[in-house]
């Protein structure tokens, strides 16, 4: 049977908050530079070592925050339909899941501290194969998500 692509997108606010921890690695990246620059100093390292991690964390934090969040954002579609979940995701090899709704067991939403500054939150659902999961959706939208798979899956408020 041949489904078509998933069409449903994640709010666009997931740019800042990718771009957000993408700044944040940059940040660790910077205090891992300056402690090898301290022993460079201190041992008499050979500078070219600090130098090629300088910039390899410049270039690794430069795509974490101006590439990698663009093309997540474009890259990550679901669907909902009554039968299953199909979620399509992948910056460099794109995968796409297809969840029967019979299996999926747990339905639930979490927020961390990014997310939460944003507004946003991921809907998880767990099914005896692991947990999947729909990141970086609206406040309202993640509610609606969440009532409808648990709707779908006939999980019941207990057990959500």
């Amino acid at each position: 049977m041949h489904y078509p692509l998933p069409d449903e997108k994640i709010d666009d606010t997931a740019l800042r908050v990718w771009r957000t921890t993408g700044w944040i690695s940059a940040a660790v990246y910077a205090v891992i530079v300056g402690i090898v620059l301290w022993l460079t100093l201190r041992f008499d390292w050979p500078a070219w070592i600090v130098s090629l991690l300088a910039v390899l964390a410049a270039a690794a934090a430069a795509v974490e925050i101006a590439v990698v969040p663009k093309v997540r954002m474009a890259r990550i579609r679901y669907a909902i339909r009554e039968d299953e979940i199909d979620l399509l995701h992948g910056i460099i090899v794109r995968k796409r899941t297809l969840i029967p709704m019979v299996k999926i067991q747990h339905v639930d939403t979490k927020q961390g501290p990014i997310l939460r500054r944003y507004g946003l939150l991921t809907v998880t659902f767990s099914t005896a194969a692991g947990k999947h999961e729909i990141p970086a959706l609206g406040a309202a939208r993640a509610e609606e998500v969440q009532s409808r798979i648990a709707k779908l899956a006939r999980i019941t408020d207990e057990e959500l």
